[in-house]
């Protein structure tokens, strides 16, 4: 589905499971073989297949967005048609009656929210704006009704979806009038709860970020450091930046500059190798 319908490369598909480009094209060799093999209809299937469909969906719009949000590769850090593109088909399943189910709006809370920071996450030079940093004027309100909107409706039934967690960390942000009132400790707890879901490093590396903002730096990188099968984290450049913020934040400059410099080696998008690049100087 990323390959075919939302148009990724294996490359692209590779950094979002945070595995290489050459495992993915094996993978989707012998998918393409399976499906030869089976000799599978490329056709819309019965509704009465649809429900249990639905996660296998909503995961390649999660993929899709991400994608655009923040590219693995390239001159462009944001790719804004493939953002807009995966809330209009998440939009198209929140309003069908088979596929309208509490995740789908939740992701759809979840997209919304994040593509409404999308304007300030860069200067006019192009350059990378952190978050702390950006001028949340440029945020757009129309977008984060929408999520809060489309959170609110997810809160019905009994399971709670690892989106209904994202969004309400998304919400955490977006809500927020200034940084400084940015709800940390509500964040960590969404966190917390994201990571007994979904026990994965990514989100225990995610995790440490707003461990640091509560419990500070020291704790943050006990954790970071500490993260189980952390292995293809190592291989990715935010492992390194976030650690190399946790370093500055403690007072060692050298082995920070030396943790972002190595971040910046890894980057495979130039805005965020720059970006890197300066923070090593």
């Amino acid at each position: 589905a990323l390959r075919t319908v939302c148009g990724l490369s294996p490359a692209e598909i590779g950094a979002a499971f945070l595995t290489s480009e050459a495992s993915i094209a094996k993978r989707l060799v012998r998918a393409r073989q399976l499906i030869r093999d089976l000799r599978l209809p490329f056709a819309v299937p019965d509704a009465s297949e649809l429900p249990q469909r639905l996660d296998g969906v909503l995961a390649a719009l999660y993929l899709l967005f991400n994608e655009g949000y923040k590219a693995s590769s390239g001159d462009r850090l944001i790719r804004e048609e493939l953002c807009h593109e995966a809330i209009r088909l998440t939009r198209l399943l929140a309003e069908h009656p088979m596929t309208s189910q509490p995740a789908t709006k939740a992701l759809l809370a979840l997209l919304c929210l994040n593509a409404a920071r999308l304007r300030a996450r860069l200067n006019l030079a192009g350059e990378i704006v952190r978050l702390p940093d950006q001028d949340r004027s440029q945020w757009d309100a129309r977008l984060i009704e929408e999520g809060i909107i489309a959170l609110g409706a997810a809160s019905t039934g009994e399971v709670m979806s690892s989106y209904h967690l994202e969004a309400g960390i998304a919400a955490c942000h977006c809500l927020a009038l200034d940084e400084a009132s940015t709800d940390w400790t509500r964040i960590l707890t969404l966190y917390d709860q994201l990571l007994l879901l979904k026990p994965t490093p990514i989100v225990a590396m995610n995790r440490s970020v707003a461990l640091a903002r509560v419990l500070g730096p020291r704790e943050a990188l006990k954790a970071l450091e500490s993260i189980p099968n952390r292995q293809s984290l190592e291989a990715q450049h935010l492992y390194h930046a976030i650690r190399a913020s946790f370093i500055a934040n403690l007072g060692h400059p050298a082995e920070a500059r030396a943790a972002y410099q190595r971040a910046a080696d890894l980057a495979q998008c130039d805005a965020e190798r720059e970006f890197l690049q300066s923070q090593a100087k």
